[in-house]
């Protein structure tokens, strides 16, 4: 039996109903209801119609009406700042699953750094990926629907070499890359060919 959306009308209006939604503010909304959909709380077809709504919703009282007869989420544990050092012999972080904070600094040092999101699951609206070349570099691989903003990255003497797209799918992250290239660089891109390969022969089992 379907759930057809709440009606807000009963509810007195809260002093934040009229509030002009964010496109973060309607991603979170589309992570609850498909959520929602896999605990069996509603149907594929009311989440159809329940994502549909929140994609248009201009409001935030809008986007609340639609999740106003799910439970309220558990507030998910804050991990602490990753910090990654590439020492003499270099360090990485993936490509398996690992747990996301909001922030991850990675010093490229002689060795390099290696930062992989290709399997992570992530909820986060934004992570900042603080990333410092030196001499050997900094790689990130971030999965495809992922997007990147790298304005704010200083490309220094090695550059700044950006391989992403701006196709980011709602309930994504938003990579926010920051700091410098030094003299060996950093590259932000998606999984090239072989990289493929090795997740498609060893797809993630949740």
């Amino acid at each position: 039996m379907s759930i057809q959306p709440p009606d807000p009308s009963p509810r007195p209006a809260s002093p934040s109903s009229g509030i002009r939604a964010s496109h973060d503010d309607r991603e979170a909304v589309v992570e609850r209801l498909r959520d929602a959909a896999v605990e069996g709380r509603i149907d594929p077809d009311e989440l159809d119609t329940r994502l549909e709504q929140a994609l248009t919703s201009r409001t935030q009282g809008e986007l609340a009406a639609l999740t106003a007869d799910l439970p309220s989420p558990e507030p998910a544990g804050e991990h602490p700042p990753l910090v990654l050092k590439g020492g003499v012999f270099g360090a990485s972080r993936g490509p398996g699953r690992w747990d996301v904070p909001r922030k991850v600094t990675a010093h490229g040092g002689v060795g390099g750094v290696k930062i992989d999101f290709s399997r992570v699951e992530c909820r986060l609206a934004e992570v900042e990926v603080e990333a410092y070349g030196e001499t050997s570099g900094v790689t990130i691989v971030i999965p495809d629907g992922w997007a990147a903003d790298t304005g704010g990255m200083d490309p220094g003497t090695g550059g700044l070499r950006d391989g992403t797209t701006s196709d980011r799918l709602p309930g994504t992250p938003l990579i926010r890359l920051t700091g410098s290239g030094g003299s060996g660089g950093v590259v932000i891109r998606h999984p090239d060919d072989r990289e493929r390969r090795k997740l498609a022969k060893n797809p993630r089992r949740d």
